[in-house]
């Protein structure tokens, strides 16, 4: 799997993001834009765009917290800082992923491997709002995945939804970050939106970040199995859309 940093900038302040692909496939594949949770641009996240790339896709991985914020392992009161700056910052949200996506799809078309005109996007746990607010504010994304997202709700009451594509939600019963209430709420926003949505709930004992390895419970807890069952959900989804 090739792995090519791309910077940009974005008021000033320097952020990289990563193109991740299986450099021996030659032919060109749809993107998928991903929003990582709030640990940003690591190994662990890169882990898992390399899982979600396979054969099949050029993922391109935004950074949203700034140059170098993954190197080093936080707190979660560090990491829930970084996270809450930029999710209560909607403007910087929406330019910060919006300047993403442009620098890293001009520089998966410079490589070749990229179909230009097929853009999927996916966001794990903080990621996951972060990609839904670019896609109420217009991002030409074809479908959307969240898995565990942590803040399906606008930030700003009254967002108009101007969600484009489909989305799907994977989301665990016993989540008690995100819990029902709030994805009940984001089901009616699209609803009203007459957005082509679906919601897959894993029961109990499913809670937040079954998608992360490193995550080790209570409120937090990888599955193995249920990881593997949302990237085939992901895979399916995708590939009715396209």
């Amino acid at each position: 799997m090739a792995q090519k940093k791309v910077p940009y900038q974005v008021d000033g302040r320097p952020f990289e993001g990563m193109i991740v692909y299986d450099e021996a496939v030659t032919t060109k594949r749809p993107i998928v834009f991903m929003q990582p949770d709030w640990k940003g641009v690591c190994a662990d996240t890169i882990g898992q765009a390399r899982a979600v790339a396979g054969k099949d896709y050029v993922v391109l991985m935004a950074d949203m917290f700034g140059l170098g914020y993954g190197a080093k392992p936080k707190t979660v009161d560090e990491l829930r800082a970084g996270m809450l700056a930029v999710h209560n910052n909607l403007p910087f949200t929406l330019a910060c992923g919006s300047k993403a996506h442009d620098a890293l799809s001009a520089e998966a078309q410079k490589l070749g491997v990229a179909a230009a005109a097929k853009v999927l996007a996916i966001g794990y746990c903080a990621g996951g709002g972060y990609a839904l607010e670019q896609a109420r504010a217009g991002a030409d994304f074809k479908a959307l995945v969240v898995f565990h997202v942590t803040n399906p709700n606008p930030v700003v009451v009254g967002t108009p939804c101007n969600i484009k594509g489909r989305v799907l939600a994977i989301h665990g019963s016993a989540d008690p970050v995100t819990p029902k209430p709030m994805m009940d709420a984001f089901e009616d926003e699209l609803t009203k939106a007459k957005v082509d949505w679906q919601v897959m709930m894993f029961g109990p004992p499913a809670v937040h970040s079954f998608c992360d390895p490193t995550a080790k419970g209570p409120a937090t807890q990888y599955d193995e199995k249920l990881c593997r069952k949302s990237y085939m959900l992901m895979r399916d989804f995708f590939a009715e859309t396209l």
